[in-house]
């Protein structure tokens, strides 16, 4: 895994992954009012120091790798799978191939 990210990109990274899963109304989720309290509780004061703050910003950063490997996962699955069944052609354009064609004609035509 990567190196660690600082908390305050970690969260940002996490309030993106929950705006661009729930739409407009991302705000009055459960979850991004959860992820907000937890890092103003985890957060390292003058006053106070935070124990388990290296292990609160590990598991944040798997999160955010979880949301936004997620979000990734469904994006090629639309990409390849999600409209039914597609022409040879069609599919070969998709992965970035061409069908050979005859020399004289518009394809394997008989």
């Amino acid at each position: 895994m990567a190196a660690l990210l600082s908390p305050l990109r970690v969260c940002r990274g996490i309030l993106r992954e929950i705006r661009a899963s729930k739409g407009p109304e991302y705000k009055n989720s459960l979850a991004y009012n959860y992820v907000l309290e937890q890092f103003r509780k985890n957060q390292v004061t003058g006053e106070r120091h935070c124990r388990a703050r290296e292990e609160a910003l590990h598991a944040s950063n798997s999160y955010l790798c979880l949301l936004s490997s997620t979000r990734q996962h469904i994006a090629l699955y639309d990409l390849y799978h999600g409209k039914g069944q597609r022409g040879t052609e069609e599919m070969a354009g998709v992965v970035g191939l061409r069908l050979p064609t005859q020399p004289g004609g518009k394809g394997w035509e008989k």
